[in-house]
């Protein structure tokens, strides 16, 4: 190539490396952006886990209700009236008993020792009100997520 070829080469391409952004730049750029993306994950985290604390002590300080005679009549009535035996009267994360619902899982006949807050207290107004009249109370673990167990559910029979 002649000098005059390699001058008009040398024109045609333009400088653009001053002020090229520089891939530590880049990186720079990727890291904030990702700190962003973790730093909303972690929010969002942390209004989840308020929230399930919320549920957490709503569950822990529920009574039963004054009006529960008369709700529980009309349950029962109408799923008698329909062919149903049985009714869920609570549902729960086995998280809230004391053994993560180990006992619910493996049917040991202690379980309801394991129940808290408001399942406790289902629990005894059926054993105080309920038992004597034949109702029968029962509990299962409603499903497993990650293999473990996950909501309780309690059933009252007749």
């Amino acid at each position: 190539m002649s000098n005059v070829d390699q001058t008009k080469a040398a024109k045609a391409v333009p400088n653009i490396g001053d002020d090229l952004i520089t891939p530590d730049e880049l990186r720079k750029l990727t890291e904030e952006h990702e700190m962003a993306l973790l730093q909303e994950a972690l929010e969002r985290e942390k209004k989840h886990m308020k929230e399930q604390d919320t549920v957490r002590d709503a569950f822990m300080n529920q009574h039963i209700r004054p009006d529960a005679k008369e709700r529980f009549t009309r349950a029962v009535r109408d799923a008698a009236s329909r062919g149903i035996k049985e009714i869920q009267v609570a549902r729960f994360p086995s998280s809230y008993c004391t053994d993560g619902g180990r006992a619910i899982n493996n049917f040991e006949p202690d379980w309801p020792n394991s129940l808290t807050g408001y399942a406790r207290e289902a629990y005894e107004v059926f054993d105080k009100n309920l038992r004597t009249k034949g109702y029968k109370l029962r509990a299962q673990i409603l499903d497993y997520p990650g293999g473990m167990p996950g909501d309780v559910g309690l059933y009252l029979r007749w």
